[in-house]
């Protein structure tokens, strides 16, 4: 007979459902990934639609994902995390039923801000359940859970796609979310937070602002940079994101609290987040897909290569966190970043036809051991860089910006290899990978070079925060 009290037996299923509600949202990034020339087949997608498939839900998780915690902190952070459950499962049904691509982005767009209200929470809700003597074991099963789906996500996709279609990729959600939100109910006492203001105006400036850079940068090639619409959009876009700034210095209640870019260590690490997930995360929008137009493989063997890549990364982390700590983290996030940038070079030149996959093997190994390198003492580096109090916001803010490194990214290496390239052709689609991954491995490198400009500083003082609790997901997407 078990010993365990029912409040503990209690305390646990709540990490366990908080969990599985990350490992979900996580997962739904990288799925997509192996799926894209399927989908691109089945709806006739474009490269600019594939890129809207992907930026739809990296976008507005960006932009959603430091207000959602302040709506769980005003609403109530059980009723907001069962709101952000039955979005995110219901928008996965849409991007299942979808029938053309259009419809799918803007399912995909929904599934983001759903994304947006779970990630954060997850968190919250663990550290309001579980006592403080327990915490670590309950947050080491939560970073290990998000690692897993981060790791396994093309893998899952490929075998989704292999065994069904790309519908289930999205269609897998749907039960688990049926299944998780009775569990909140029965298991997760409501809390709530400090009940500030919430930053309406700040948050339209950076949606849309954000949204028309996007546009003109994925539109560009088809349009013509000198186009009306694209100078437009771009000039619009940078100009909202302007007003943001101008904004946020004078309201009584940021959305994003600029105080925090006082600290040379925080901007240093937020700029080394952007360029990782920029060079990174752009590359393996397209190399998923060259893995299957250069060798022909399916969704299942393609997942199961990039398990290379993203092994490495799961194998690596935790060891990287613990000696950052130690050592200080500016070398691992300098060399992860240098790693990341020669395996992308590497992937570039030895990518040609009639070449045998193993040759990807080497440089797809070093890129996940260097993005290992970088996740967890970059995060290390953010918590130390301000006050205990102020440890949500800036990771709120840092994840934001990795995000959003992803979103240009996609968006930019998208444009490079639309210029060079085409799916005409495997040469055709070399063509365009080529100058593209080495765009990525720049943008890497010059991140490697701003990382050597950490130093470790004292905290920036800030107002006190009652409640105070890391709020933001320290895994990436």
């Amino acid at each position: 007979m078990s010993t365990e009290s029912p409040p503990s037996r209690m305390r646990w299923l709540t990490v366990v459902t908080v969990s599985v509600a990350l490992f979900m949202v996580t997962l739904d990034n990288l799925i997509v990934t192996v799926g894209l020339s399927t989908i691109r087949a089945d709806l006739g997608a474009s490269l600019e639609s594939l890129e809207w498939t992907v930026n739809a839900y990296t976008l507005a998780f960006a932009v959603a994902l430091i207000p959602a915690a302040s709506l769980g902190d005003r609403f109530g952070r059980k009723k907001t995390f069962i709101a952000g459950l039955a979005l995110f499962t219901a928008a996965s049904a849409a991007a299942a039923l979808a029938p053309n691509v259009d419809l799918l982005v803007a399912a995909r767009m929904l599934q983001g801000v759903g994304g947006a209200v779970i990630a954060p929470l997850t968190l919250t809700l663990l550290a309001a359940g579980v006592p403080k003597e327990k915490r670590g074991i309950a947050l080491g099963i939560w970073s290990a859970i998000s690692g897993v789906a981060v790791a396994m996500g093309p893998l899952v996709g490929g075998a989704v796609i292999e065994i069904a279609s790309w519908h289930w990729m999205f269609w897998i959600n749907v039960p688990i979310g049926l299944i998780l939100i009775p569990a909140v109910v029965r298991q997760i006492k409501e809390s709530y937070g400090e009940k500030a203001p919430l930053d309406l105006p700040g948050f339209a400036f950076v949606g849309l602002g954000l949204l028309g850079v996007v546009f003109g940068l994925i539109r560009g090639e088809a349009e013509g940079w000198t186009s009306p619409l694209i100078v437009g959009s771009i000039g619009a876009g940078v100009v909202l994101l302007a007003l943001f700034v101008w904004w946020e210095r004078r309201t009584l209640s940021p959305m994003v609290p600029l105080n925090l870019f006082q600290n040379r260590g925080f901007v240093v690490t937020n700029l080394v987040g952007f360029f990782m997930m920029f060079g990174t995360f752009g590359s393996i929008f397209l190399l998923s897909q060259q893995l299957q137009f250069l060798f022909g493989y399916d969704a299942l063997d393609t997942g199961l290569r990039m398990l290379v890549w993203t092994g490495a990364t799961l194998a690596v982390a935790p060891f990287a966190g613990p000696l950052a700590e130690r050592y200080g983290p500016r070398l691992f996030m300098a060399g992860g970043l240098a790693l990341q940038a020669i395996a992308l070079t590497w992937i570039a030149f030895v990518s040609e036809l009639g070449m045998s996959w193993t040759e990807l093997i080497g440089p797809f190994v070093l890129a996940g051991v260097g993005m290992a390198l970088v996740f967890a003492p970059s995060a290390s580096a953010v918590l130390a860089s301000v006050r205990p109090e102020r440890a949500g916001q800036a990771s709120g803010v840092n994840n934001a910006i990795r995000e959003v490194g992803a979103v240009f990214g996609v968006a930019v290496l998208g444009t490079v290899f639309a210029a060079n390239g085409a799916f005409d052709s495997p040469q055709a689609f070399l063509d365009g990978t080529f100058p593209a991954v080495l765009a990525g491995a720049a943008v890497t490198g010059l991140g490697a070079l701003v990382a050597l400009l950490h130093r470790s500083s004292h905290p920036q003082p800030g107002p006190t925060k009652t409640d105070a609790t890391p709020e933001l997901v320290g895994q990436p997407h």
